[in-house]
């Protein structure tokens, strides 16, 4: 049986993992290990067990032989639950204070929200205003992020909106090579940013698509479904609300 060679995996996962613009921390957010672990692996000092390997070739967008050094084909798609939140008030809170109060506003909201999302390993992509864009990868990431949902509003109640749909995402560098930044892309993440209208209607202010209902696990209580369309596409996606659970007493 050949032996493995700790140091060229690590130099593929680093490689890759730079290329994709992620951090060791969104690795190892994404895969739910430590970031110790990621960065051990990338030394060549260990490897991942077999079961966090499939996942981290899942997140990377390559194949298990390919980290393991064969030349097999790879791509930048992977699995993902992508969500998508904003700040109720915002515009509001931006007339009524300075420039730099309002920046200071913000920046506790995204703060506690980014907190949310880094709980259950999620990776934050970006910030646009008041938007914050991550998602959820490998193992159960739909339970995981309905769950970051669900702190979000605990932790800011009424003051944030959020939608999440799940499908296939491409995770890259976008952008002109000097100044690229890592994003991802897909009409996974066009329906997902699109779904804002919707999650004002509900109670929760969480909507949530039929691509993460049907592969969540047990526990989390939905509304009915409706179903929506976009002007971007011919596809029909249903919505649900997410309800939270009672608080607890």
């Amino acid at each position: 049986m050949a032996t493995l060679d700790n140091a060229a995996i690590g130099e593929r996962i680093r490689e890759r993992r730079e290329k994709l613009g992620l951090t060791q921390r969104g690795v190892a957010s994404a895969l739910q290990v430590s970031g110790q672990a990621v960065s051990k692996w990338e030394r060549g000092e260990s490897v991942p067990d077999v079961g966090v390997l499939i996942d981290l070739a899942r997140l990377l967008g390559v194949s298990v032989d390919w980290l393991l050094g064969s030349h097999a084909p790879h791509s930048d798609v992977i699995e993902a639950t992508v969500l998508v939140s904003d700040v109720r008030g915002y515009g509001r809170k931006s007339d009524e204070l300075s420039v730099a109060d309002g920046a200071a506003w913000l920046n506790g909201q995204l703060f506690q929200m980014t907190e949310a999302i880094l709980r259950f390993d999620g990776v934050t992509v970006k910030y646009l205003g008041d938007a914050t864009l991550a998602f959820f990868a490998g193992a159960n990431h739909r339970d995981r992020a309905l769950r970051s949902a669900i702190l979000a509003k605990r932790m800011l109640g009424a003051g944030v909106r959020i939608s999440l749909h799940a499908g296939e995402i491409y995770v890259g560098r976008i952008g002109h090579p000097d100044h690229a930044q890592m994003d991802i892309l897909g009409p996974t993440v066009n329906v997902a940013c699109s779904l804002g209208p919707h999650n004002r209607r509900v109670a929760s202010n969480i909507i949530v698509t039929s691509t993460v209902v049907d592969g969540a696990g047990e526990g989390f209580d939905f509304g009915p479904g409706e179903e929506v369309t976009f002007s971007f596409t011919d596809a029909r996606v249903t919505v649900h609300e997410l309800r939270l659970p009672p608080a607890a007493g």
